[in-house]
């Protein structure tokens, strides 16, 4: 495992990256809108986030794997959101 103070610093990295989804989850939950989000985005960033969560589990960087766990949960929040948004809009 690294050293303690570059640990905090991932994981202050991965809080803000996490805050950086929040005007996405606040669109498609708050104000149920979707249009302009990219599931195809969303699934590559998805993609991406899973091979940085697996190369800090082989690295035992506890920050990595945090904050790649809770961004996954976030995007997932965001994708779940667009999908029921678009299923209900198709239903209309």
């Amino acid at each position: 495992m690294a050293e303690l103070w570059i640990e905090v610093i991932g994981l202050t990295a991965g809080f803000i990256g996490i805050v950086a989804w929040i005007p996405q989850i606040r669109r498609v939950w708050v104000d149920e809108k979707e249009d302009a989000i990219s599931l195809t985005t969303f699934s590559i960033v998805t993609v991406a986030l899973c091979l940085w969560l697996i190369y800090g589990v082989l690295i035992r960087s506890a920050s990595m794997i945090i904050a790649n766990v809770m961004t996954l949960s976030v995007i997932f929040a965001v994708i779940l959101g667009v999908v029921r948004l678009r299923r209900s809009r198709l239903n209309q």
